[in-house]
């Protein structure tokens, strides 16, 4: 880290900082510095509060990004801990919410999934989980992409019959479903195997998920063996393929990582201004996946400082392992150990191995880094080209740092959803994706103009008063809707009317016979142009387009298909779900219930004289 350097402050910002620390407590804590429009600048803990708002106010700064931080505040918030390891904890979770300009922070972070084996059932149940374990249960995890937790979900069916149906499915089941038929169940919801049978397969399952896949083969191979032996050879070749299942799975995560039951392993590489984190899960010696993040850093930051930071933000919603390995020892260990350990109820071990199999599972994560950083910058070089074609085409200012794409979808009106999509520098933000119900009621079916209204101003009333109630939004630099000088006109009506009449919006019609390269672009007061047929920036703008409408018709395409597994009798005040399952179970459907009469419904448990005049009302009105 460079020294310390002495840089003058302006005379608001000095005067500020030194009024605060002649009033700030000599505790731990957390500070927060705001700029002048409200929005957080950065977020920071101290041992001392005192003695770190005193170093701001005498100007004394590692770097000249702090100093200009520091010229830039305008107030602080002061917060007191009971320990500094506690101000560790409650600064990173500042850090997520409020994203500071001047912070090290973590970007596109989401919750991974997890494998669940319930247990506050007599049957336990295994599916995909994300989130708090809140569920009696045994969890394993995290998996570092969808595409493995459905590929182990999926191998665990066909190897151990373990259901995933839910609890209303299987308590309503009379035969067994097509899952036992195709065998992926081992149906306990009709009694098809016993309760304690089916137990035994939830423990193998366990044993499997706990890395001990090699007694469960064996165990398996023996029965396969005995059953051949005893000529039973369908039953012999079940036991075969499901020995397969689970052979192709160990295969596909097995590592050479003797000595690590249970590990997470980072690596750090810094190029370009620009940083990698890389990591991967390891559980039960097996490689459950990994993912690269590129976090947002100051080019003074070394990867000490990127690690200690990102780790605290990264363990802030999630579960801490026993074992986090790294490439680099990361600023305050022993700190990060303790707020871990108090967080995760268990103690916590950082290191940076030098030898053997866990080094080599730290160079294997460094080389994953080193090329998605490479990857990355790769890509910045090319969509820093095309952004400036956008900026010329448009006529911006600047590279435009949020673009926001706008389509609807609907089938003669009915289901009409409005779609936003968000774009940047890197590409999709597709955590920002929102989807509008269309509901305005005195809409005309089919109304597109009325349509976009509705979403400008559902978009744009949101927007001004969050920024009223001095809340951290972002403004988009670029709208494009999906629609000629109409769809346009609408979106600048409602720019103007809540004052954001700055935002640049560009409406994108297809061409003649909607083919793509002939779109017409309409912009405030300019006439329709085109842009030449092989620019870049329209092959960008027809991705984030085509985008836009994948994403409003899937959008559409679920409503649509809720509507029509819509029950009539969930629209009967009244029949709740009990009733509604009483009612199902005694005439089969909805349509059975609309036919029964009054005295029949009256038979149905929990169906009064009242109700069953209100259910029969609703069908015969």
């Amino acid at each position: 880290m460079t020294e310390p350097t002495d840089t003058p402050i302006p005379l608001q910002a000095a005067a500020l900082i030194a009024d605060e620390a002649s009033r700030a407590p000599d505790k731990p804590g957390v500070y927060r510095m705001y700029g002048e429009d409200g929005s957080c600048l950065y977020v920071g803990k101290a041992k001392s509060l005192k003695k770190r708002v005193v170093q701001y106010a005498q100007g004394r700064f590692h770097t000249q990004r702090i100093g200009l931080m520091v010229s830039l505040t305008r107030s602080m918030q002061l917060v007191v801990t009971a320990s500094e390891t506690e101000a560790l904890l409650l600064e990173a979770s500042y850090i997520k919410k409020l994203k500071p300009r001047f912070n090290v922070l973590l970007r596109d972070d989401k919750s991974f999934a997890e494998l669940m084996i319930r247990r506050d059932h007599r049957a336990p149940q295994v599916r995909k989980h994300r989130g708090a374990h809140t569920i009696p249960g045994d969890y394993f995890g995290p998996f570092a992409s969808t595409w493995a937790v459905n590929n182990t979900l999926n191998t665990l069916q066909k190897a151990f019959l373990l259901r995933n149906c839910t609890d209303s499915v299987y308590e309503s089941r009379t035969r067994p479903c097509m899952l036992y038929q195709i065998k992926r169940c081992s149906a306990p919801c009709t009694g098809e195997i016993s309760l304690e049978d089916y137990g035994s397969l939830v423990d193998e399952a366990e044993a499997f998920l706990r890395g001990k896949s090699r007694a469960v083969i064996s165990r398996l191979s023996q029965e396969m063996q005995a059953a051949s032996d005893a000529m039973e050879f369908e039953q012999a070749a079940r036991v075969r393929d499901r020995i397969r299942a689970l052979s192709t799975i160990a295969m596909e995560t097995s590592v050479n990582a003797d000595g690590v039951a249970e590990a997470d392993v980072f690596a750090v590489h810094l190029d370009g201004g620009q940083a990698c984190v890389q990591v991967f899960f390891y559980r039960a010696s097996q490689n459950w996946g990994g993912r690269a993040y590129f976090p947002r850093v100051d080019r003074s930051d070394d990867e000490g400082t990127v690690l200690s930071a990102f780790l605290a933000q990264f363990y802030e919603d999630k579960p801490v392992p026993r074992v986090i390995l790294s490439n680099i020892r990361p600023l305050e260990l022993e700190l990060l150990e303790e707020a871990f350990a108090m967080k995760a109820g268990h103690k916590v071990e950082i290191s940076q191995p030098r030898r053997g199999n866990k080094k080599s599972l730290i160079d294997h994560a460094l080389t994953n880094a080193r090329e998605a950083l490479g990857r990355k910058l790769a890509e910045n070089s090319a969509q820093s080209k095309i952004l400036d074609e956008v900026c010329e085409a448009f006529g911006l200012e600047s590279r435009p740092e949020r673009i926001e794409i706008y389509d609807n979808a609907h089938i003669q009106g009915t289901n009409a959803v409005g779609g936003m999509v968000v774009a940047g520098p890197d590409g999709f933000r597709k955590n920002q994706y929102r989807k509008f119900n269309i509901r305005g009621e005195d809409l005309t079916p089919g109304d597109d103009y009325g349509m976009m209204r509705e979403v400008m101003r559902r978009r744009f009333g949101r927007l001004v008063k969050e920024e009223e109630a001095g809340e951290e939004t972002e403004r988009p630099d670029l709208l494009l809707i999906d629609g000629g000088a109409g769809q346009l006109a609408e979106v600048l009506a409602m720019l103007d009317e809540y004052g954001l009449s700055d935002i640049t919006a560009v409406g994108v019609a297809k061409g003649p016979e909607r083919d793509a390269g002939k779109e017409h672009f309409f912009m405030r007061g300019k006439p329709p142009f085109m842009l030449p047929l092989k620019s870049p920036a329209l092959y960008y703008i027809q991705r984030l387009r085509d985008e836009a409408h994948r994403f409003a018709n899937g959008a559409h395409a679920k409503r649509r298909s809720m509507d029509i597994k819509k029950n009539p009798l969930d629209e009967i005040e009244g029949v709740g779900p009990g009733r509604k399952k009483a009612l199902l179970h005694a005439f089969g459907s909805a349509k059975g219930v609309s036919r029964a009469s009054v005295t029949d419904l009256i038979k149905v448990d929990g169906v009064n004289q009242a109700l069953a005049e209100r259910i029969h009302g609703f069908f015969h009105r």
